[in-house]
């Protein structure tokens, strides 16, 4: 069975508004058992800032990172892998990239993770002051046209949001391989009062950090003669 536009999966009726190609059989049977499992629920997405993120998850976790557009979902799995003792708040609003997610996951432990496959600043803003331990960008949408920038997941009103929530000290990585995003993303986070660049020099956003997991799309671009850039942010202390 392919799941299309407007058909819904697993007999439920459920519609994901974000479509690509067509799901095959193994990748719409992983959305159909995972996302009841995994999703955050809705209820709880009030925009009142009143969710402790702590709360999402069946165990105390260490820390919780955030990873907004996670694409196919390499990253997340990867940080699970490596740190089994977070958990993630992970979010993509397109269904191909949430069922490709899935089935790498599906016959793992990897479970520590709840998604949102929708809009992420509705989860940021329903989540409590200071409850995240970093969030990640990578990758995003660049919005080319300069009428479209509004829907830049990094500007100045949604840094406020990101802020809020992150705790002191906490991180905001962001990466992408475009070079005009980079910088509004640079400039943006850099006049913001709440966050400090960690950059020391200019070769520090140009060079990956050593720690640095690649994801296939990453991978692809720099073949392609794209560079990445990577920048983190620091969130000041109250």
């Amino acid at each position: 069975m392919n799941l299309s536009n407007n058909e819904k999966y697993n007999s439920k009726t459920v519609f994901v508004r974000r479509h690509g190609r067509s799901l095959n059989t193994e990748r719409t049977e992983a959305l159909g058992e995972l996302l009841p499992l995994l999703e955050i629920n809705h209820d709880l997405i009030t925009i009142n800032a009143d969710i402790n993120p702590i709360d999402l998850f069946d165990k105390k976790n260490k820390e919780i990172w955030m990873e907004i557009g996670f694409g196919n979902g390499e990253h997340v799995k990867a940080m699970l892998e490596r740190h089994p003792d977070h958990g993630y708040i992970a979010v993509e609003p397109f269904v191909n990239g949430m069922a490709a997610f899935f089935k790498s996951i599906k016959d793992t432990d990897l479970k520590n993770v709840r998604v949102w496959m929708d809009d992420a600043v509705d989860v940021v803003k329903s989540l409590q002051d200071a409850s995240l331990d970093g969030m990640y960008i990578l990758n995003s949408d660049p919005w080319p046209k300069t009428k479209h920038h509004k829907r830049r997941i990094v500007r100045p009103e949604t840094l406020n949001h990101y802020s809020r929530v992150l705790k002191d000290n906490a991180l905001l990585i962001m990466s992408t391989d475009v070079d005009e995003l980079a910088e509004w993303m640079a400039i943006s986070s850099q006049n913001h009062p709440d966050f400090e660049w960690c950059a020391e020099k200019s070769d520090d956003w140009k060079t990956m950090p050593d720690d640095w997991f690649q994801t296939r799309y990453e991978i692809k671009g720099i073949k392609a003669g794209r560079k990445q850039s990577y920048l983190y942010f620091i969130r000041k202390c109250r």
